[in-house]
């Protein structure tokens, strides 16, 4: 009888305001969390067939480690291209400054090398904007949760006779989550 003072279950991915390509990359995070196998991530699997993603604290925050751990990826690449891009440079003239003889070869591997890191960046950005929307999403439900928590514990006090044993284990892991590993964002290379 208390299911009118719940949270809401799901929210469709529509309402997030993402992108086509954000929330393709949305779905696919989710089926990639879901290979876990634990009941709650076949729900968030099931959601995201449906279009939906499920506020449920545990499945977010499972979403949002995925998230952490694609931008740590797409960093660790970035780093990589970075140094093959300074290689390059440093191989296109000799010890006296000169050209070296296949320095067209060398310049069309440094263009190709900087295609591919503009294109990690923008994928870093915008896997970014999806974990910040999921991280807002997993406070807000922690948020309602504890609200839920300390009615039902100060509506049971109310009906009671010994009051304050429930109001000591408040506040579990509200921001734990909250690192924001923004190390490795654009603003390494302002070509804008």
């Amino acid at each position: 009888m208390s299911s009118t003072s719940q949270a809401p279950q799901a929210v469709s991915v529509s309402q997030l305001g993402l992108s086509s390509d954000e929330v393709a990359a949305l779905q696919h995070a989710q089926r990639e969390a879901a290979a876990g196998g634990s009941s709650s991530s076949r729900a968030a699997s099931r959601a995201s067939s449906q279009g939906l993603l499920l506020l449920d604290s545990g499945s977010l925050a499972q979403l949002g480690r995925h998230f952490e751990r694609l931008m740590q990826q797409i960093s660790q690449q970035l780093d990589h291209l970075t140094n093959q891009s300074e290689l390059v440079t440093m191989s296109v003239y000799d010890h006296a400054g000169n050209l070296i003889d296949n320095a067209d070869a060398e310049i069309r591997r440094f263009q190709l090398i900087m295609s591919q890191i503009d294109e990690l960046e923008i994928e870093f950005d915008r896997i970014r904007h999806i974990r910040d929307i999921v991280r807002d999403y997993r406070q807000r439900v922690q948020e309602m949760e504890r609200a839920l928590e300390n009615s039902h514990s100060s509506s049971s006090r109310s009906g009671g006779h010994h009051s304050g044993g429930s109001s000591s284990r408040h506040g579990h892991g509200h921001s734990s989550h909250g690192h924001s590993r923004h190390h490795h964002s654009s603003s390494r290379r302002e070509r804008r």
